[in-house]
């Protein structure tokens, strides 16, 4: 792209140049491309199963990347994602299918899958709190403190089963915890309950973001975090807030996974954590914090999941597959370097004037 020449537009589009238009655009652009391809070389790939198939899988993209956007835009990053994932679906078919077991009395106690759903959710919830709670009160690095819980949680995945899998997540009338699949496979008006979902977290996500003093403090943190302690904002709640709020979209999916497959296994989860990165990256969220939207990461979301099924329709391998992901988020990364020189450039010339 010719950046230099595309300024040479500037005027066509208010106080935005041509090149920063393409710029913010990007994932948009992009995924029409990718529809455009897959639909010329993938047989079927528009047809109306296709499509629910791909945005069932694009929920659970999108769910972990609405978390993982407030977690970027505050400055972090959240490496335990797919990890909280596994966990809370292994939880969910645990105590569906053995129930909370209480040695010292001999007993288990079996719960409705309304009661397991809300468990569960309050596990991803402390996950996050985990999180946050090394991150703000003991200074650890993001990075390091989300690569810990990473291991944690997948190691007390494993520990819930020794390693094995929870099936046929169906319950029985006589314990009164049936109805899990549900959730998974269930639709209301003939859309998939994961799209409904996806629907309802992305509203509150952008009403938090964008009306209430909440989202305004994320975006300030992320922005200058001295500058928001110094104007009086408490930092340390409010990143306390983004990471419990990403575990809680951790555990959602993994509701909604183990729901779907009627069963869970320890290994669900693995590198999801590199999809929600991806998918937030691409829909505009400033690695370097303070800058992002929800609908950019849902559009990023899209990208991702039409990719990853479009390729899995193309017969290319799982290898190859994981080499284009991640070419597209080295990719996202340049690109949004890029609109941060345009950005600070267009800022320089407005000033000089």
């Amino acid at each position: 792209m010719n950046i230099s020449l595309l300024d040479n537009k500037k005027g066509l589009f208010g106080d935005m140049t041509l090149g920063m238009l393409l710029m913010k655009m990007r994932t948009f652009i992009a995924l029409i491309l990718l529809i455009i391809f897959f639909s010329i070389f993938v047989p079927n790939f528009l047809s109306v199963t296709n499509v629910f198939i791909m945005t069932k899988h694009v929920a659970q993209y999108a769910l972990l990347a609405i978390g993982m956007t407030f977690v970027i835009i505050s400055g972090g990053i959240d490496l335990s994602v797919g990890s909280i994932v596994g966990l809370s679906a292994m939880i969910a078919g645990g105590l569906i299918n053995q129930g909370l077991v209480l040695p010292m009395f001999g007993v288990a106690i079996y719960f409705n899958v309304f009661i397991i759903a809300l468990i569960t959710l309050a596990l991803g919830v402390l996950a996050g709190a985990f999180n946050g709670f090394l991150i703000s009160r003991f200074n650890v690095p993001p990075f390091i403190a989300t690569l810990g819980t990473l291991y944690i949680a997948r190691g007390f995945a494993m520990l819930r089963s020794g390693g094995g899998t929870f099936s046929n997540l169906i319950g029985k009338t006589e314990l009164g915890n049936t109805g899990f699949p549900v959730l998974g496979s269930g639709r209301i008006l003939g859309i998939p309950n994961q799209i409904w979902i996806l629907f309802v977290v992305a509203l509150i996500a952008v009403y938090i973001s964008k009306k209430t003093p909440l989202g305004w403090h994320i975006y300030a943190i992320g922005g200058n975090e001295k500058a928001a302690k110094i104007s009086g904002i408490k930092v340390k709640k409010t990143k306390m807030f983004v990471y419990m709020f990403s575990g809680l979209m951790c555990a959602i999916v993994g509701l909604i996974v183990a729901s779907e497959l009627v069963a869970s296994h320890p290994a669900t989860g693995e590198t999801w954590e590199m999809s929600a990165i991806a998918a937030t990256v691409l829909g505009g969220t400033s690695l370097s914090g303070g800058v992002g939207k929800i609908g950019g990461t849902i559009v990023g979301a899209f990208v991702i999941g039409v990719l990853g099924d479009g390729l899995v329709m193309m017969g290319v391998s799982e290898f190859w597959q994981m080499v284009i992901k991640g070419i597209v988020i080295v990719t996202a990364v340049i690109v949004d370097q890029l609109q941060n020189r345009m950005e600070k450039k267009a800022a320089m010339q407005v000033n000089g004037k």
